[in-house]
């Protein structure tokens, strides 16, 4: 979904241990800011499997723990419908630097 955007440097989707399924949502690194503005630009609210996906930019999880957001600098990815961010989860995506 994101190739039509621009060069891709990684992609992966969260899966849950210990379901062994996906959660929902997974972060793509793209290898332009502006490429990757595009791609959020041109697939959020779009339609996967019949859910609008939601796409942004990756923003640090503050869990409380003090841990932050553990992807570094070039985390960043997709959230499909709302079900990351019913877990307080950001989603998104970042370009990397």
């Amino acid at each position: 979904m994101f190739a039509p955007f621009g060069e891709i440097g990684t992609a992966t989707v969260v899966v849950d241990p210990q379901r062994g399924r996906s959660r929902g949502f997974g972060f793509v690194e793209m290898e332009d800011q502006g490429q990757a503005r595009a791609a959020i630009a041109g697939l959020h609210g779009k339609e996967l499997s019949g859910r609008a996906l939601t796409v942004n930019e990756a923003k640090p999880q503050n869990n409380g723990g003090g841990h932050g957001d553990r992807r570094g600098p070039r985390g960043g990815g997709y959230e499909r419908g709302n079900r990351g961010s019913e877990r307080g989860s950001s989603g998104g995506f970042r370009p990397r630097t």
